[in-house]
């Protein structure tokens, strides 16, 4: 608990340490300050240097402001609710100002206002299409960043079930590939079969480049890695580990992600992961996933084995951090090393949120809830004198503030 941000898993009333030293705990989940693998660091600084893009530290500073404070498509029925609030209280404003009210005048001039509104305070949500220039650009602003996102998510599978030994993998919206690097730094010894599928021809070529070392007649890397631009027809196909690392905030409204979550969980025959930014839309858009695989059934269902919440919430009730005002987003923090180009800081920290559906057979499910009851905390400790301040989502779905002293609780 001495560290600057912990991200555990408190037991209490047992002893899991039974005699192991402290940092051994078998909550702490976080890493180490993380480097991309060798191989893939110098690929994409050959990719990076050889494509002289100009002015590219502008350009990358820019497109990760834009990535990190994209919105989601505002729908239909969103806009008009906001609309007609927006009217009633323009009108309510006329009424109080003003006695003589010509109702049509007043009525043209209150919807031209409500429109005007509309466009200056809703985000113009517009897809990104990445040619070859914008994917370096990717890749030299979100490479490392997204390489620790994912392997700090997939390390709460490796070290909570490590028995699990996938042999087959999909990567929806794989970009980079970095899901198939971080992937195979943990169960390269087990995975056969790793298919990658993204729309954009372009970011797959870019892939392909880094897994061959940016030299088209050397062997790759990582065998058996298979890009497509569109993911398996069959519903019957599944793969051991499903990912989809910032993925959903490039669809484009509520009805496609929720396709896209059904999709993805039919072809999920253990793990499914989603990771996307640690803003407020990023875990808004994970509460909706999670909200979409435990209330709503499919019309055809093809694994009758249920969905559970692996991680990181310690509960499958409503998120109590969405009834917080001010709204507070539940994420985590990993601390990794930039690609090493001009300007960059020697260690930065990525900000995400994630969540780990399993499947579950029934039997499995009701036993998970008798033993002892986990919590998580979900804010950074705060470190006072003689004692420490955890912010903790408890099994009960409840936000809990728990002051911890080695008085009252042992080392």
């Amino acid at each position: 608990l001495t560290m600057s941000h912990l991200n555990v898993v408190i037991l209490t009333s047992v002893d899991v340490l039974k005699g192991k030293p402290h940092r051994k705990h078998d909550g702490v989940i976080n890493l180490k300050t993380l480097r991309l693998p060798e191989e893939l660091q110098n690929a994409a600084r050959s990719i990076i240097y050889s494509s002289q893009v100009k002015q590219l530290s502008d350009h990358t500073k820019k497109l990760t402001n834009y990535l990190w404070s994209r919105k989601r498509l505002v729908d239909n029925q969103t806009l008009r609710q906001k609309a007609v609030s927006l009217e009633k209280e323009m009108w309510e404003k006329a009424m109080q100002t003003r006695t003589d009210i010509d109702d049509q005048a007043m009525s043209d001039h209150i919807r031209r206002k409500v429109l005007t509104e509309l466009k200056r305070t809703t985000y113009h949500w517009t897809p990104l299409r990445y040619d070859e220039e914008l994917g370096v650009v990717y890749m030299a602003s979100r490479l490392a960043g997204g390489y620790a996102a994912v392997k700090r998510s997939l390390n709460e599978i490796k070290k909570r079930d490590p028995m699990f030994a996938p042999q087959t993998l999909l990567d929806f919206g794989s970009g980079l590939g970095t899901v198939a690097w971080a992937s195979h730094s943990y169960w390269g010894d087990s995975l056969k079969e790793m298919v990658c599928v993204d729309s954009s021809g372009p970011m797959n070529i870019l892939a392909e480049r880094l897994l061959k070392g940016d030299d088209e007649k050397a062997e790759p890397h990582i065998k058996h890695v298979y890009f497509r631009h569109f993911l398996p027809v069959s519903p019957k196909v599944q793969f051991d580990l499903v990912v989809a690392a910032f993925t959903l905030s490039e669809l484009q409204g509520v009805k496609d992600r929720e396709d896209a979550v059904f999709t993805l969980w039919r072809k999920t025959s253990s793990y499914l992961v989603l990771i996307e930014n640690g803003t407020m839309e990023g875990h808004q858009m994970l509460m909706e996933a999670r909200d979409t695989l435990l209330k709503k059934r499919e019309a055809m269902v093809h694994d009758p084995r249920p969905a559970s919440v692996f991680a990181p919430c310690s509960h499958e009730l409503k998120c109590p951090k969405l009834a917080q005002r001010p709204f507070l987003p539940c994420n985590f923090q990993q601390p990794y090393h930039p690609l090493h180009l001009p300007g960059r800081n020697e260690r930065q920290t990525e900000k995400f949120s994630y969540l780990i559906m399993k499947r579950s057979e029934p039997v499995e499910a009701e036993a998970e809830t008798e033993g002892v009851e986990w919590a998580r905390v979900v804010a950074p400790v705060l470190r006072r004198t003689r004692h420490v301040h955890c912010r903790m989502c408890c099994p009960d779905g409840q936000l809990q503030n728990m002051v911890v002293t080695a008085g009252k609780h042992g080392r």
